[in-house]
């Protein structure tokens, strides 16, 4: 039983634990953005240093997308892109964003692509093109798409859906390993209150205050029949022909015989009596 619980109870914590992660948290959403705001500020602020330029402002970061993002300035500057792709590789370690992005340097009159690069996790993979050669002073902006945060997403899915499913399995055995107790649990708890006794038909037996009063299986089909119409008068053919003739067996007096035992048995309990109705049959009278 207890062993049920604990698969039912884990398997359903397992669930919402998978549904609850498996859903979009606005809360992360949030948290990503503003963490790289500040990345691309300190992006920004590292430029214009390597321009010693300490006063100009560096205008509020941009969420052009979901996961792009546009760092732009207050004035013209100049860099060398390799100085870029470390300054940014640096900040975005610091703030532990995805390793798989996309920057472009865009000049702000044109609105050209003045210089790009793409990194990926595996750096063999890597595009960083044209280092060593100075962007001319301009007005640029530079903006960063991120590539892999939905491939995470969704192998995160993957991983959550296995968990997702190992919850329904643990709940299955917890439901299947049900069946097979509670069969023999339903036997023992089937009873029948008869007065100051329990009737079990399928053990054959009576209890009264924890003592066992055995019962021969004739003996037990008769008493069944009682039970299941207390206070009525059942006639003789009906008793003889559910219990002996059904089978094929020859009756006498062993209904009489069989009354008589269940009499005897029933003794201790003076509001439970099996009544003789001359000519007709018998009653089980609960009083």
């Amino acid at each position: 039983m207890k062993k049920r619980i604990l698969f039912i109870s884990g398997g359903l914590l397992i669930i919402l634990f998978s549904i609850w992660m498996l859903i979009p948290s606005k809360a992360n959403t949030d948290l990503f953005t503003e963490k790289v705001k500040v990345s691309l500020r300190d992006v920004g602020n590292q430029l214009l240093l390597i321009n010693q330029d300490s006063t100009s402002l560096i205008l509020p970061v941009l969420a052009l997308e979901e996961d792009k993002f546009q760092l732009s300035f207050e004035k013209p500057l100049s860099f060398e892109p390799g100085q870029l792709v470390s300054i940014m590789d640096i900040a975005f370690q610091k703030a532990t964003l995805p390793k798989n992005y996309l920057v472009e340097t865009i000049q702000c009159t044109k609105q050209e692509v003045a210089y790009s690069f793409q990194i990926v996790n595996s750096v063999e993979n890597s595009i960083i093109p044209c280092k060593g050669r100075y962007l001319p002073e301009s007005c640029y902006t530079i903006e960063v798409l991120f590539t892999n945060r939905e491939i995470a997403y969704n192998n995160n899915q993957t991983f959550y859906y296995g968990i997702l499913m190992s919850g329904f399995i643990l709940m299955f055995l917890g439901f299947y390993r049900k069946k097979q107790p509670e069969v023999s649990q339903e036997n023992e708890e089937n009873f029948a209150n008869l007065g100051s006794f329990q009737f079990y038909p399928e053990q054959n037996k009576l209890v009264k205050q924890a003592e066992e009063i055995k019962l021969s299986k004739k003996e037990c089909e008769l008493l069944e029949i009682f039970v299941a119409s207390p206070n009525q008068i059942i006639k003789r053919d009906e008793l003889t022909k559910k219990v002996w003739e059904d089978h094929g067996v020859f009756v006498g007096r062993s209904l009489d015989t069989y009354i008589s035992k269940l009499r005897k048995k029933l003794e201790t309990d003076d509001s439970v009596k099996i009544t003789n109705i001359h000519g007709v049959g018998y009653k089980l009278e609960l009083l």
